[in-house]
């Protein structure tokens, strides 16, 4: 199992780096110093900019639809022979209203962006990091997934897949020295609400959501320990452990009360 560090250091592809979380983790590893590939289905000019400005040595984007194979593979070519040292999966989005009333295009988009995608990308660069014995992996996964996501069904359920994706892999990997972590924040201040049609929401429209700087610094310091995982925030971490105590049920009308439209009660 892989040692605390104190820093990154070499090639880091970031992906889901438009803005948000992707963002900031971008920017935290360019302060330290690595070279930086930059990936996201939206323009990535405010993530280069940001990731220069704190010091990147190189920093290259490819603005690529990761749901696709076409994206995928646009990717790949981008990063050529090089190795990977540290790949942070952070690509994803989300889905709001009722599942019967989405059209499946979208919710096909969902899935193939948050499962396909992400566990294409850990199959390709995390065999390659064993080959060498070495390598870092975090993925933002979500405490949503330990919650029946009643009006945001897809997200949460492609993020359960995520979150325990990432401890099983963890698990087959705990004899090698390629670390694999997994970020779990809760409702964070990023566009992803508005993405997901969630705006005229308990949760969209919240004042308190958290600071994805602070979210970012969280997952990165969990990365740089070789972590198996991170709650960000302390209501967080107590809403996931209740989580694990309150009935199914009641956790899906719970979450029913956040994430409902307004228009739709």
């Amino acid at each position: 199992m892989a040692d605390r560090i104190e820093r990154l250091a070499g090639f880091v592809l970031v992906t889901g780096a438009s803005s948000g979380i992707g963002l900031e983790l971008a920017r935290l590893a360019a302060r330290d110093g690595c070279s930086l590939l930059l990936a996201a289905d939206r323009p990535l000019d405010e993530a280069e900019a940001a990731a220069r400005d704190a010091g990147a040595p190189s920093v290259e984007t490819v603005q690529a639809d990761l749901a696709t194979r076409e994206g995928l593979q646009q990717l790949m070519a981008a990063i050529g022979d090089r190795e990977v040292d540290v790949l942070i999966a952070n690509a994803g989005h989300g889905l709001g209203r009722a599942f019967v009333e989405q059209d499946w295009a979208d919710i096909a988009h969902v899935i193939h962006t948050n499962v396909t995608g992400t566990t294409w990308l850990l199959h390709a660069i995390g065999r390659k990091m064993v080959a060498r014995n070495a390598g870092r992996i975090l993925v933002t996964g979500s405490i949503a997934g330990h919650i029946p996501g009643a009006y945001q069904l897809v997200y949460n359920s492609t993020k359960s897949y995520i979150d325990y994706f990432c401890f099983g892999l963890r698990n087959e990997l705990k004899h090698t020295d390629v670390a694999v972590t997994c970020l779990m924040p809760g409702p964070t201040d990023t566009r992803f609400f508005a993405r997901a049609g969630m705006e005229n929401t308990d949760v969209g429209q919240d004042d308190d959501k958290a600071d994805p700087a602070k979210v970012a610094q969280d997952g990165y310091e969990a990365l740089l320990g070789g972590d198996a995982h991170t709650v960000s925030g302390f209501m967080n971490k107590v809403q996931d452990t209740l989580a694990g105590i309150i009935p199914d049920t009641v956790l899906a009308q719970m979450h029913r009360r956040m994430a409902e439209p307004e228009d739709a009660r």
